[in-house]
């Protein structure tokens, strides 16, 4: 018996079209999704279309999509065996995050998918993009969610969108690659997240608990005081230098992070570079965030960190349990740096 797909097209450039000199979402992407794939239907699993009742242009993303988009995929769960989501790549690294957290114990594959260059464009690289993500779709042993592009299958929680023009967009800097699409389709079934019973969590998002902001020479305390005096703000996320170093020459600047942090926000420590972890000893200067309780991010993606700390407050962390839960691995999101040594083990 065939494995059904379903996809569902939220907006994006995979479906968007020429207006005034701009593109913009455009509505009944199935019936034109159909029409350029007449001739290969027979060698694709069947699959159904459905989109969103308010399609975004990424840009526009909020957490409350994330939640739209979950609750679409749960209520469908038992009537399919696979799901692929046509999604804008601007933000598509940072749903294919939170769906990951939403779908815990997902025992079916979710495919995040896009395109470069929109459908009705002669050079597109969309067909390829979604003939490929219906392939993986149906395969049985996929069971998380994870983001297909141009011939790289990435986990949902370690993907990244590194080139604005190329059609090669999106890589997983610290974690290998999951699979291949090529002449054959290569899955790396070592490092797939097995299957589980579905854990589901679609929470409703507070798009006013979590900030992020990059460090930069010279940065005036008076910019981190203004964010952490955001009313409903429970969590930020600081973008730091190289092994998350900050400017511990700088003692407003501390010491406004100190503060915060007594006031109850979890602030959390990623890296500015693409690759290596989050060392938050081995430096002076990140030695002085341990010493405030900064929590070091590991080699959290920036989308994947801002996406967590979401999920957790939105599911009802807080206080000591946020603090504890965003350094812990959670859909294999993260490298683990044991206390005290070197050795280090990449979340399964």
């Amino acid at each position: 018996m065939s494995r059904r797909v379903l996809v569902v097209y939220t907006g994006g450039t995979i479906g968007m079209v020429s207006s005034n000199g701009t593109y913009v979402p455009a509505a009944d992407f199935g019936t034109r999704l159909a029409r350029h794939l007449s001739e290969r239907t027979a060698e694709l699993p069947p699959f159904d279309v459905i989109e969103l009742n308010q399609l975004i242009d990424s840009a526009n993303l909020t957490p409350s999509n994330w939640t739209t988009m979950a609750r679409v995929l749960v209520d469908h769960w038992d009537r399919y065996d696979g799901f692929v989501v046509l999604h804008g790549t601007d933000t598509m690294s940072y749903t294919a995050a939170a769906l990951s957290y939403m779908l815990r114990g997902c025992d079916k594959p979710v495919i995040l998918t896009g395109s470069q260059i929109p459908l009705e464009r002669s050079r597109t690289d969309a067909l390829d993009n979604v003939i490929a993500s219906l392939c993986l779709a149906s395969v049985p042993g996929i069971s998380e969610v994870c983001l297909y592009f141009c011939g790289k299958l990435l986990r949902g929680t370690r993907a990244r969108k590194l080139k604005t023009s190329e059609l090669d967009a999106f890589d997983s800097p610290n974690a290998p690659v999951l699979g291949h699409v090529g002449i054959d389709l290569e899955l790396r079934h070592d490092l797939l997240l097995p299957p589980s019973r579905p854990d589901f969590q679609v929470p409703t998002f507070n798009p006013r608990s979590v900030v992020a902001l990059a460090l930069f020479p010279g940065m005036p305390a008076a910019l981190l005081e203004s964010a952490l005096a955001l009313p409903e703000l429970k969590g930020l996320i600081i973008h730091t230098y190289g092994a998350g170093n900050a400017p511990d020459g700088d003692p407003a600047l501390i010491g406004a992070l100190a503060q915060g942090i007594r006031r109850g926000i979890a602030v959390l420590n990623v890296s500015q570079c693409q690759h290596g972890l989050v060392a938050q000893k081995a430096y002076a200067s990140g030695a002085a965030l341990d010493r405030i309780g900064v929590i070091p991010g590991s080699d959290l993606t920036p989308e994947a960190a801002f996406a967590k700390c979401h999920f957790l407050l939105a599911t009802g962390h807080s206080g000591k349990s946020l603090s504890e839960a965003l350094p812990h691995p959670l859909s294999g999101d993260c490298t683990v740096l044991w206390q005290g040594t070197d050795d280090r083990t990449p979340c399964p």
